[in-house]
């Protein structure tokens, strides 16, 4: 078994900060109700999958201030905390990588793809014994999960554009680049839009996500 840890970037989830594209459609107060339901989905995820002791956050913003923040600052009981740093996002989620404590590979997901399982994120750690990376693939272009044998590696993402339709094809790139064998992951479709929640939601009916956005959908 893999020594992998897991990391998550991610936003406090408050109102007109996160899933902008979705309140647009919704509203910013749903938006980001369904964004902490989904956040909660991904850690309890991570948590299965790795235990506490492996789990890391790397936080924008506070949950004291968030939606559901009790619930979160729960969730993330017993996890190594730390602060995002960077003027950029891509700065931001390389340096989340790069401050890791020296240890075993890092598998750092977002909080996007609330239908994500252990089972996947255990696959993708495994995955780092034979290939310096594993990348996986999201629906519009993205990537939901970014696996490092060495997380130092990560610096090479630090001038790759994100959140566009070719991030994916960049970031792959950027780290072949560096010489890094780049295994791929399963797709996974991204929550952006009434449309995409629409289908996680039904493909991952027991979460919080889901729950959350039947309120919506009422």
């Amino acid at each position: 078994m893999t020594d992998a840890r897991v990391l998550v970037v991610a936003k406090a989830p408050v109102a007109g900060r996160v899933k902008t594209r979705l309140g647009a459609e919704i509203g910013m107060a749903a938006a980001a109700d369904v964004a902490a339901a989904a956040l909660l989905d991904t850690l309890a995820a991570c948590r299965e999958a790795f235990g506490p002791d492996a789990c890391l956050l790397s936080l924008s913003g506070d949950f004291a201030d968030a939606v559901r923040g009790d619930e979160l600052i729960r969730a993330t009981d017993g996890w190594s905390v730390a602060r995002q740093r960077g003027s950029t996002f891509a700065q931001r989620l390389a340096n989340a990588h790069v401050d890791v404590p020296p240890g075993g590979p890092v598998v750092q997901v977002g909080m996007d793809t609330p239908q994500l399982t252990p089972a996947m994120l255990t696959a993708v750690g495994a995955a780092t014994e034979e290939h310096d990376a594993v990348l996986g693939p999201a629906e519009d272009g993205g990537w939901w999960v970014l696996a490092l044998r060495r997380p130092t590696a990560a610096r090479s993402l630090h001038d790759v554009p994100m959140s566009t339709p070719t991030t994916y094809d960049d970031t792959r790139r950027a780290l072949v680049g560096e010489g890094l064998d780049v295994a791929v992951a399963d797709t996974l479709r991204d929550v952006d839009t009434v449309a995409d929640a629409d289908a996680v939601a039904a493909q991952a009916r027991e979460g919080e996500f889901a729950r959350a956005w039947r309120e919506v959908r009422r």
